[in-house]
This record gives C-alpha cells, structure tokens and sequence, in this order.
C-alpha cells in the first residue's frame, strides 16, 4: 500500500497536494486488505464477515482554502469533480468548536464527496472538509493547528444494510481488535450517523481514525459508543431500544425533558455554573434559590442529557447546557421557557387538535397564538427571542446567489422587502453582508419597536425602512422578497392569500426567497417531521415537502426554481415569475 503523507506530514504540503495523495489513495485500495491492515490481528472468517457488512468508501481530509472558489479549483487540478455538492458538516464542525473553543455557528465547515473510482470499478469517494480560512482570520488559525495534527483525516467504511444488532457487532470487532471509540455524531443533513474510531497501536495503516457510516438514525448505539469515549463527543438520545417496554417507556418521559430544561433556564443554573471548573451542589442551591436535594435530582437528570457534567468538585456547564444561557449568542432560553411554558400547556390538547383540526392552542386560550402574543408584551418578547434562538439558520442565505445578485447589479442600489421578519434577524444579515442593499421591514406595530433597536447597528444604518402592516400590504416594486418561517404557520388557503399578495407586488424579474423546513418525501427521518406536529398543535399550520411548495406557488402565478439546504433542517425556496413564453 503507497504511502500517504496526509495524516502524519501535512504542515509540508499543499492542500492541493493532499487531495491529490488522498484520491490516488482511495482509488487503489480493495476492503478486505484494507481492513486487514487497520486491523492486523483479524483472522480469515473474522475478516470475511467484515468484509461482508462493511466497504471501503472514501478517505477524509480537512482543508482551508481562501474562499470557495479556490476550493474548486484545487479540486480541478486534482482530477476531481469540481461541481461537486457542497452541504454542511454537522460533526466536524462541533468537533472544531469544541477543540478551540469557538461557537459552532462560527464555523462553516462544508463537506463535499467528489467520486472517484477502485480498482475494481467500485464507486468511491474522497471526503473534502472544507473551512474558508482567509489569512489573518480566526480561521487561519485553526488551519494552522489542524494542518499540523490532522485530526480530522480517516477511512471510512460504510456498513451494508446497518441495523443495531450488526453496528453492534462490528464495533464489538474492532473494539477486540484493539480499536477505541473515539466521538461521532449524527447529521441530520444527511440523515446519516457516523461512528469514529482510534486504530490500534500496531494498525499497518497510515491513518489513525476510522469511521464507520451508517445511513438513518442509530443514535441509540451512537450514545453507547460514545460512552465509550474518552472525552468524546456527545450526540441526542435515541429512544430506540431493543426492548419494545423501554422504548415505550424512553417515549413516554420526553415531557420531562422538556420540564427539565425548562427548569434549568427558569431557575439561572447557567448562569450559576461554569464550564471549567465544578461547582458543589450546596453552594449552587444557594445561588439559584433552590432545595440542595431536589436540586441534585434535577442536576443528575440533566447530566444524562449531557446539559452539565458531574466531576470531583461538583457540576459544570457543558456546550449543550451553555446554549440555555441568558446572553448566550443566540440563546435558546427563550425557546426552552416557550416550550416548556406555552406551547407544552397547549401540547395537552393535541388529541383534540388532532379530532378536530383546531390547534390546541387556540382551544385553551380562545384565540389563535399570534393574538394573545400581540396583547402580552412579555410573552411576546419571549417568542420573539425564541425564534431569534434559530437565526443560526440564517447563516448561509446572506450568500444565496438570488441577493449576491442583486448585491452586484448595476444602476443603483436594489431593495429587500422582509414580509412578517420579526425582529429583523435575518434582514439585519442580509444587509451587514450586502452595503449595496437598502431593506424594507413588513411588521405588525409591537414587533417593530423591538426591529427598530434590532436594526440600529451601523452595518445597516441608514438602508433600513420600516413599515406597520399586515400582508396585504407588502410594498411593490422591490427586487427580492423573502419569507422566513411564514407559510408553516397558516393553512394552504390563508398561504395562498399571503403568496399572492406577494406576487402581486413583485415585477417581472423580482424574486421570492422562501424559508422553511422540509418534510421528506420518502417518509425518512426528519425535523420537519417533528415541526409538523408542533404546527397543527399551536398555529394551526403544517410543515411541506418541496412539491407541495410548488404547488402552492404555482396557484398564485408563481414558480418554483430550485430550493438549497440550510442549517437546522431548513430549506431556502426560490421562486418567481414563470418566464412568458416565445412567439
């Protein structure tokens, strides 16, 4: 087997290079040598039965290029797909946070898999890490250790029809064989589950880490494996089991999870706690206003959520726990006392939404949920810090070739409406990213006092309009329109009449970017899946696929063009007008 200088030289170098060693290497390699090689002491049958559950299919690298397009072009010279998709890399990027202690919406860390081809005309892939890491920037830095240690370099093996009886069994192997369990993660992007492993000390291969691939959800055997790891990463509990009774059971307590989180954030335990250094339970009680005892039982359940650790000296905040948070950036406590508070009160009536098709929402309260916010200052400031907990989604959009368009157009500057944006989260982004871009904000009267001081920063100062109104009185003539988390909230006939009369201010050539999660169309696991309950219970709205987006786009004179991922399981929809025909 060749020698590769990625995983133990990689200061000496080029990416280029790299990625040129790394596809010649993957193109040559047949899985039972291979296997044999990370795994020296497996014997004949041992090594056919892996061979038979498991296949070579890619070696990973981690690279730093200067920005996107320098990306490509060292694909190209390498011989590799230079188009190839770009998506994000859920595991790798909170890997790297956790490793220099940087905020993981920090880190846009993409992977691409270009193809390449084995020896036997096997269909292989060499796995591209890609963070833009311009000189002199945070990033730079990273790039500058990771080139030096390699850490994210590995094999992998995607597992044959994987089920947990056979995950089970194969890290049983390499675990006999010397290997250790060494983190892994579950992307919901791609709804794939990756379980990493340490070869041994005596492996014959020049890489390090193995990584075994199984489509779907198995974070069940995930959080034994990671369990196993020494200060390996963390990933949600899965409440599948192999017994039908403990399943149920892991189901059926999900509410307390809720409640639990809930109490951490209403109680101030962030706040209280730190992250590098414990703190004892008594001294905590003391500082949040709780009983020492009932305090230790919550902090024992949260520690089996991973939201703090127990150590010698007492408790610590983990990176999941520090989220909740008060002035976290992007805290999610808001969305735990929402959750916890409003919508889990509403959460007791879905038997009879479900019976009725009326959210149980408006069947406790009297009125729909966007009513009694308007007339409740605090719960309505509360909501509104709820969604800006999911503004991380918003990251990549600014960059949407829809608004760098219109960004770049000559003849002055181009103008973003934002229908129903809230505080102004997203519009605020656009903007910082765009000066050439000057914003309209459409919000009702109570959410544009808060939008006002959300906007009032200098990358958008003096771009920035608002206006009070509802949607029938989105502006016209501007050049892009967007829609974020809007259509889920209403039903078909009321997103018609939202849609049309968007498109009846949009000109022939303005466009419409829509953002919201989608429900797959094979049925496969999915947030949109979750988010669709959680509509027909308190907005009386519902999560769609791409199709049924389409659809209703198409019924008001609209069309869809394409849709991109985001982060958080959303999508961005383009849409507009359809070009008129040719005479």
């Amino acid at each position: 087997m060749p020698a590769h200088p990625t995983p133990v030289a990689a200061d000496a170098v080029t990416d280029a290079e790299r990625l040129g060693e790394t596809a010649r290497f993957v193109r040559e390699q047949d899985t039972a040598l291979l296997l044999a090689r990370v795994l020296p002491g497996l014997d004949g049958p041992e090594l056919r039965a892996l061979t038979d559950r498991c296949r070579f299919a890619h070696a990973a690298l981690l690279v730093f290029p200067p920005d996107e397009a320098a990306l490509r072009t060292e694909l190209a010279a390498c011989g590799l797909a230079a188009d190839a998709e770009a998506r994000p890399s859920v595991v790798v990027r909170d890997r790297l946070a956790a490793r220099y202690g940087r905020r993981p919406e920090d880190l846009d860390v993409r992977i691409l898999r270009p193809g390449v081809t084995g020896p036997a005309g096997e269909r292989r892939a060499v796995e591209v890490f890609a963070l833009a890491a311009p000189p002199g920037s945070g990033a730079a830095r990273i790039a500058a250790a990771e080139r030096v240690r390699d850490r994210e370099a590995h094999l992998a093996f995607d597992v044959e029809r994987p089920d947990p009886l056979v995950l089970r069994g194969l890290l049983a192997s390499f675990a006999r064989h010397g290997a250790t369990a060494d983190g892994g993660g579950y992307n919901p992007h791609e709804d794939g589950t990756v379980f990493y492993l340490t070869a041994p000390d005596d492996t014959k291969s020049p890489y390090r880490r193995v990584e075994l691939y199984a489509g779907g959800d198995h974070r069940d055997v995930l959080a034994e494996h990671l369990g196993r790891a020494p200060g390996g990463g963390t990933a949600p509990a899965s409440p599948a089991s192999s017994e039908p009774a403990e399943t149920l059971l892991r189901l059926l307590t999900g509410a307390w999870t809720t409640q639990a989180l809930a109490a951490c954030a209403e109680l101030g335990l962030p706040e209280a706690l730190e992250r590098d250094a414990g703190t004892g339970v008594p001294e905590l009680a003391r500082a949040v206003g709780a009983r020492p005892e009932s305090l230790a039982v919550l902090l024992r359940y949260l520690a089996m959520l991973d939201v703090v650790a127990e150590g010698p000296d007492g408790f610590r905040l983990t990176g999941v726990g520090a989220l909740l948070a008060a002035e976290a950036p992007y805290s999610m406590r808001p969305l735990a006392l929402m959750y916890g508070g409003p919508f889990y009160e509403s959460f007791a009536h879905l038997t009879h939404a479900v019976r009725t098709g009326e959210p149980g929402f408006e069947h406790l309260h009297g009125e729909n949920h966007f009513d009694r916010f308007a007339r409740d200052p605090e719960l309505a400031a509360r909501f509104d810090g709820s969604m800006v907990s999911s503004a991380p989604l918003f990251d990549p959009l600014p960059g949407h070739p829809v608004l760098a368009s219109a960004a770049g157009a000559p003849g002055g500057p181009r103008t973003v409406v934002d229908v129903a944006g809230g505080t102004g989260e997203l519009l605020g982004r656009v903007l910082t990213a765009h000066p050439a871009l000057r914003g309209v904000l459409l919000e009702r009267p109570h959410v544009l006092a808060a939008a006002r001081t959300r906007l009032a920063v200098p990358a958008a100062e003096g771009r920035c309009s608002f206006r009070e109104g509802d949607f029938a009185d989105v502006p016209a003539g501007a050049d892009v329109y967007l829609l974020s988390r809007v259509l889920h909230d209403w039903d078909d006939e009321r997103c018609r009449t939202i849609l049309r009369h968007c498109a009846a201010a949009m000109g022939p050539d303005a466009d419409l970017l829509v953002v919201e999660r989608l429900l797959p169309a094979d049925g496969s696991p999915s947030l949109a899946t979750a988010w669709d309950l959680h509509m027909l219970c308190n907005t009386g709205g519902r999560e769609r696929t791409a199709e049924q987006y389409a659809r209703l786009f198409a019924d008001c004179g609209l069309a869809l063009v394409g849709h991109t991922p985001l982060a958080l399981g959303a999508h961005a929809l383009h849409a507009r007008r359809p070009a008129a025909p040719s005479l």
